[in-house]
């Protein structure tokens, strides 16, 4: 109930001003966003800026560690660049990754429960960026027991069964095809370890402007990936691609973010298939409750963090293997072999709680982000708006659900947006920060925070510097909107 209220309450009090910089969002010890009120925080954020970094007191986990995380991490490395893993396989895995990428040596310190990898000061760039890729991270309630001594919650196991269950419900599967992962990204990585254990030494191709993470793992951790970017001509690309090699997989999020255009999978599909490539898509944007992505996805790797759990404060993920796909069975068994249960089991327990209501939530957040995407369309204000209902239409249409919508992400770009866009979100009086799938409106200047370091290369893929990314939230939606507005009025 404690968890439901603050995030109650920033539906109606969103942390938007200066003086929030830095907050938690919502105001728990477990929250995965923090308050970034300004476009000048943004780029100090970036820039690591002391006024900035020294008034952060919470982060994206992935990015930033959380405070228990960090503190059971000292207590583990005894002064040493060290991180906690969930288990002696991910630890082991770790260690192989900062040794290749950094030629630094690391070891492996376990206590009950926990696995740490300690290494160098120059080791350590390599040892956040296996935790950020990778995503088999210790939660921040699984360092809080630990640093106690105290086991998970006594319902876990059941929890975990009818996260499952639902999960199994939602995607048309049997509970088994169901793989729960402690974030989204380590989801994607079991689906990643999966297609790299079946092909070996083959690379990976990506389709549409990525999640920075999910181009990242391919690169870092796969055999190496290329991008086709233009979902044009994302098709001919992918098939002229496979005449000149073999892949071990094809990656794809339905729709991009922050794009929001969607992958023609009728064409796709049947390509892949003659060649017995596995399809991964990542659905997060868009949830099972709008789409159905059977007909041509082999794997479903998912973010339990963003809409099924809604508030903001704890992590999970899941991958699910597609009973209508021909490469069901061995992908299944393959899977099955690399996947070790780390879903921590208080995790477990809140997203379960949350995943009652999930369908529910969906379709309010479908109202209020239709809503708001269509009278920014609309407005005056503003020079172009990113969304699934336009962006590739036919192709989210041809695998949304009877009933299903849109979803509640949306990007826009204001007009004269090089001095506009820093007015306007300045003006937002909305929670601004990073993540997504809230059950408040979470507001981000993308670009900036996802690729400050390739804003180039960003912008060359079509995706403007000055951007602004809307999650729209369950808040009053008339109410919303006058917010929205009075932050694109001129004055």
């Amino acid at each position: 109930m404690a968890e439901s209220r603050v995030t109650d309450d920033l539906l109606t009090r969103p942390l938007w001003r200066e003086e929030h910089l830095g907050l938690p969002l919502p105001d728990s010890p477990h929250a995965i966003s923090v308050a970034l009120p300004r476009w000048e925080d943004v780029v100090g954020y970036e820039e690591q800026r002391p006024a900035v970094l020294d008034r952060l007191t919470a982060g994206y986990p992935r990015f930033r560690i959380p405070d228990l995380v960090a503190e059971l991490a000292r207590r583990l490395g005894g002064g040493a660049p060290c991180l906690p893993f969930p288990s002696a396989r991910v630890a082991a895995a770790c260690v192989e990754f900062i040794r290749k990428q950094s030629g630094e040596d690391a070891r492996v310190v376990e206590e009950p429960g926990v696995a740490a990898v300690v290494t160098s000061e120059r080791g350590s760039g390599a040892l956040k960026d296996f935790w950020q890729h990778a995503g088999f991270i210790v939660s921040s309630r699984q360092a809080a027991a630990l640093l106690a001594g105290r086991p998970p919650d006594a319902g876990s196991d059941e929890a975990r069964r009818l996260l499952r269950k639902r999960l199994a419900g939602l995607y048309g599967c049997a509970e088994e095809d169901v793989f729960l992962a402690p974030t989204g990204m380590a989801a994607q990585a079991l689906a990643l370890a999966a297609v790299a254990a079946l092909s070996p030494g083959r690379p990976t191709v990506q389709l549409g402007f990525p999640y920075v993470d999910t181009l990242k793992l391919q690169q870092k951790l796969g055999a190496g990936v290329t991008l086709l970017h233009d979902l044009a001509t994302a098709a001919a690309d992918l098939e002229a691609l496979l005449l000149r090699q073999p892949l071990a997989a094809c990656f794809c999020e339905i729709p991009g973010n922050p794009l929001l255009g969607t992958v023609d999978l009728a064409r796709v599909g049947p390509i892949l298939r003659s060649h017995r490539v596995p399809l991964v898509v990542d659905d997060v944007v868009a949830t099972p409750v709008n789409v159905d992505l059977s007909p041509y996805a082999d794997l479903v790797a998912t973010s339990l963090t963003k809409y099924l759990a809604g508030t903001g404060d704890v992590m999970g993920g899941a991958l699910v293997c597609n009973p209508s796909s021909p490469l069901h069975a061995e992908l299944r068994a393959v899977v099955r072999l690399n996947h070790e249960e780390l879903l921590w089991g208080d995790d477990a327990v809140v997203l379960e709680s949350r995943s009652r209501s999930y369908p529910e939530r969906v379709a309010r957040h479908n109202a209020n982000g239709l809503l708001v995407a269509e009278r920014l369309r609309a407005h005056p204000a503003v020079e172009k708006v990113w969304y699934p209902k336009w962006e590739d239409a036919a192709a989210y249409e041809h695998v949304r659900r009877p009933g299903g919508g849109w979803g509640s992400l949306l990007s826009f770009l204001p007009v004269d947006a090089a001095t506009a866009a820093p007015r306007v979100y300045d003006r937002l009086a909305v929670c601004k920060g990073p993540s997504l799938g809230t059950d408040f409106t979470l507001a981000c200047p993308f670009t900036l925070l996802a690729h400050y370091e390739e804003l180039e290369w960003a912008e060359s893929c079509g995706v403007p510097r000055y951007l602004i990314r809307l999650s729209v939230g369950l808040e009053q939606p008339e109410e919303l909107w006058q917010r929205i507005d009075a932050a694109l009025a001129e004055r």
